[in-house]
């Protein structure tokens, strides 16, 4: 049975810093794409960031430059490494593969940029 369990979420004032983390288990980690998304109240979940198997990154246009996807594969575990957050960087957020499969979803962790 697979689980991705999100952890590391929570209130943040603008500007500030989170660090989400994502452990996987029942699937052979190493081996798989990871991704990062995010879904905000009233919208589609998007995708935000990815890392292939060899550590290769992807970013959506509205975090580059501010989010960093690193994977530990000894771990299996993928994190979200957040910065210069913003009010509109607000949402649930949750790993996947990438591209993503529709039962590995989990409960994801709620980030709340306000002050």
């Amino acid at each position: 049975q697979v689980q991705l369990v999100e952890s590391g979420g929570g209130l943040v004032q603008p500007g500030g810093s989170l660090r989400l983390s994502c452990a996987a288990s029942g699937i052979i980690f190493r081996i798989y794409a990871m991704g990062w998304y995010r879904q905000a109240p009233g919208k589609q979940r998007e995708l935000v960031a990815a890392i292939t198997s060899r550590g290769s990154t992807n970013y959506a246009d509205s975090v580059k430059g501010r989010f960093t996807i690193s994977r530990d594969n000894a771990k299996k575990t993928v994190y979200l490494q957040m910065n210069s957050l913003k009010p509109e960087d607000t949402a649930v957020y949750y790993c996947n593969t990438d591209p993503a499969k529709y039962d590995y979803w989990g409960q994801g962790t709620q980030v709340t940029v306000s002050s």
